[in-house]
């Protein structure tokens, strides 16, 4: 439950600052055009996934050296203090071209929090679990991750309902951003009860702890590191164009009211929730190999057919259950894809190498991608162009994981036995 939160945060304070852009764009950055402003801010949100390698080295060294605890209690009161202080901003109206740097340093600070939180989070869990349940109980940390990403929606829809265009551009942005304070102390109320896993307090008792995880890691994992950054690629640039480029495709290209597409990604993205849960299941069934590929592929096949119709459906029922089909093919390839990141390292060095690879992997396929997306489709003049970054992005994740060494629980130590009764 410490990771679900964690996660829940993370997701949420970074989704929801995807929602807001075509409300702030205009608030942060003046432009003669929607697009301008939109292009702007994007891009602001391109830097906090800058600062998540440099978060992703410190907060992994702490964890590999300090405890997966210590380090999972710092990334959540960065985080929730990041996006509470985003809330309290001032606009350009009101103190100029200093409204946009504070914004782009909240959004630095947001990033180098969030760059040890999924990867710990999910490092924990699969450390702590027991055989035949590693795959199901990690599935929880990218539960948490969809669970953000729909709230996020849910509640900027619920704001745009109960208030004036007006109200919503002077004074309404700020509540999703301001609700992330409750959230945050919610998950520190679990993380304060937590112990470290069962293999860190065995490293600790061994004396095996690495010097410099990071120069460890660097010399002796580095195919590791290739592999999971380019998993990460293909995952994260997947999901960030279903979370984060379609509510501005839907609503400046298909002319889709905004208060209807809040709601009907926070519905979609609500109702594709079990599949995480399911994926975990297949992972101790079938490996994490198997539901990986199967889910990049289902995302090949079904991108740009369901873009296609969510353009081209008049009917916000038909759009919203295409854009429901895409995502289960999504959400069932990550919780495999986070059990690859942890999966390939060792214990000594596994929240660095995995926090480091994730994050250089999520800076390409995360944060630059919503961009991206805008300026393809600005560019071809097509608001479909970005599915084909979903095709590419899926072909990478099926080419790098059936031409590398099959991912395996190897590194981790025997984990504590099923704690569910055996019928005798």
């Amino acid at each position: 439950m410490a990771g679900y939160f964690g996660t829940l945060v993370e997701y949420y304070d970074f989704t929801v600052y995807a929602f807001l852009v075509v409300i702030i764009g205009p608030l942060f950055f003046p432009s003669d055009t929607a697009a301008g402003s939109v292009l702007a801010t994007l891009a602001v949100f391109a830097v906090g996934y800058v600062a998540r390698p440099l978060g992703g080295i410190l907060i992994g060294r702490l964890g590999d050296r300090r405890g997966r605890r210590s380090a999972l209690l710092l990334t959540v009161l960065g985080m929730g203090l990041a996006t509470f202080l985003m809330g309290l901003l001032p606009t350009y109206s009101q103190v100029g071209v200093l409204a946009p740097l504070l914004l782009i340093l909240v959004r630095l600070l947001q990033g180098v929090s969030a760059g040890g939180e999924a990867i710990g989070a999910v490092t924990l869990a699969a450390e702590s679990a027991w055989p035949g349940r590693r795959g199901l109980l990690s599935s929880l940390t990218p539960f948490g991750a969809g669970t953000g990403i729909a709230l996020a929606p849910a509640i900027v829809g619920l704001v745009t309902a109960l208030t004036s265009p007006e109200q919503l551009a002077s004074w309404g942005w700020r509540i999703p951003l301001l609700l992330s304070l409750p959230m945050t102390l919610v998950c520190l109320w679990f993380r304060l009860r937590l112990e470290d896993s069962p293999e860190f307090r065995s490293l600790v008792e061994r004396a095996e702890r690495v010097a410099s995880p990071v120069r460890e890691v660097l010399s002796k994992h580095w195919p590791a590191i290739i592999r999971v950054t380019l998993v990460a690629v293909a995952s994260n640039c997947v999901g960030y164009v279903l979370t984060s480029y379609v509510n501005v495709y839907l609503i400046n290209w298909v002319g889709i009211d905004k208060g209807a597409v809040f709601w009907l990604s926070a519905i979609a993205l609500a109702l594709a929730l079990p599949t995480f849960v399911v994926s975990g299941l297949l992972i101790d069934r079938l490996g994490t190999r198997r539901v990986f590929l199967s889910g990049m592929a289902a995302c090949c096949v079904l991108a740009v057919p369901a873009m296609l119709v969510m353009g081209s459906a008049g009917s916000l029922v038909v759009v919203t259950l295409a854009y429901w089909v895409v995502l289960i093919a999504n959400n069932l390839a990550l919780p495999p894809a986070y059990s690859i990141y942890v999966e390939s390292f060792p214990t000594a060095v596994r929240y660095t190498g995995a926090a480091l690879s994730f994050n250089i992997g999520t800076i390409i396929g995360g944060g630059l991608t919503p961009w991206g997306s805008a300026q393809l489709a600005t560019a071809t003049g097509s608001g479909l162009a970005p599915a084909v970054i979903i095709v590419v992005a899926a072909a990478i994740g099926l080419v790098v994981t059936l031409t590398a060494p099959r991912y395996g629980t190897d590194h981790f130590a025997q984990a504590p036995a099923d704690p569910t009764p055996s019928a005798t």
